[in-house]
């Protein structure tokens, strides 16, 4: 069985984007992780410099759909593409944190709100008691031709079709009915990834890996990192092989057993991501030399 696991975000501000899935979303703080070079499948983007990966979710990874916040220090911001058209959650408390904290919000149909999470994600938040299960209900990615992803989706990657609406040029597709799906939607020209691409990731048996990797080449499809192990000082090895659809939107697929041991929740990782945040001086040592940070 497959499983949705995570969508990769690159964040330019990591105070800012902390508070607003805490304080806004009310997501916590799974496992943070601190890194001193690029990693080997391009978790962080094309950069080998230090970095950071904080998980935040309403639970476990094991059965919620969560985002993954990279940080490259010495990065400030990232250009955003049209790529990622955001993330539909349930919680009428988020809803209300964000009247509470000024949080600029948009409403785009009844009872339903639309805000920003720093950096320009966005996401769309139902005003309606969160769900005991994940209340993250899907991840909305653009398409330049919605037949073609559909296919790509489905009979590639072996997802279920949900729904297809040819009229507003829309599909909905999922490994599971309780799993967060995958919304593709044609934003009438090409899809531009911009420097914020992001990455959306799921789990399979570590043995069905070099099976999807043979299934891509035998259908000329693009590999962008074949099957390799992903080492986390102290934690478990991972294998992972990274793809792209049609329109070049990252996939990552991981190895289930391995997986599942490597995201526990740390109960540490609200400390480790405060004590990174604190310890990290380079918005001042950018600032004395009046200096921004790279823009991406």
């Amino acid at each position: 069985a497959r499983r949705a696991l995570h969508f990769v975000f690159k964040v330019g501000d990591r105070g800012r984007s902390a508070r607003f899935y805490r304080e806004l979303l009310g997501m916590r703080v799974l496992r943070h992780e601190e890194f001193e070079e690029g990693c080997k499948a391009s978790c962080n983007g094309p950069y080998d410099g230090k970095w950071s990966k904080t998980m935040v979710g309403y639970g476990p990874e094991d059965d919620h759909f969560v985002a993954e916040l990279t940080y490259n220090y010495g990065i400030g911001e990232y250009r955003l593409g049209n790529d990622f058209l955001g993330i539909t959650l349930v919680s009428s408390q988020a809803v209300s944190n964000a009247k509470k904290m000024g949080w600029p919000l948009k409403e785009v149909t009844a009872g339903l709100f639309e805000t920003e999470a720093p950096g320009g994600y966005k996401f769309y938040l139902k005003d309606k008691e969160q769900l005991k299960q994940d209340p993250v209900l899907k991840v909305t990615l653009g398409v330049s031709d919605l037949q073609k992803s559909v296919n790509y989706w489905s009979d590639l990657l072996g997802m279920k079709i949900y729904e297809k609406d040819e009229k507003k040029q829309r599909a909905l597709l999922g490994y599971a009915d309780n799993q967060c799906k995958l919304e593709l939607k044609t934003v009438g020209g090409a899809v531009d990834h911009g420097t914020a691409f992001g990455r959306i990731a799921f789990s399979c048996a570590k043995e069905e890996l070099p099976n999807i990797e043979a299934l891509m080449k035998k259908e000329n499809q693009k590999i962008l990192t074949p099957l390799v192990s992903l080492d986390t000082p102290g934690k478990a090895t991972v294998q992972v092989i990274i793809l792209a659809d049609p329109d070049g939107h990252e996939i990552c697929f991981v190895g289930d057993e391995a997986f599942r041991d490597l995201s526990k929740v740390d109960p540490n990782g609200d400390k480790l991501l405060d004590d990174a945040m604190a310890a990290d001086n380079s918005d001042q040592w950018f600032a004395a030399r009046k200096m921004k940070k790279v823009s991406a």
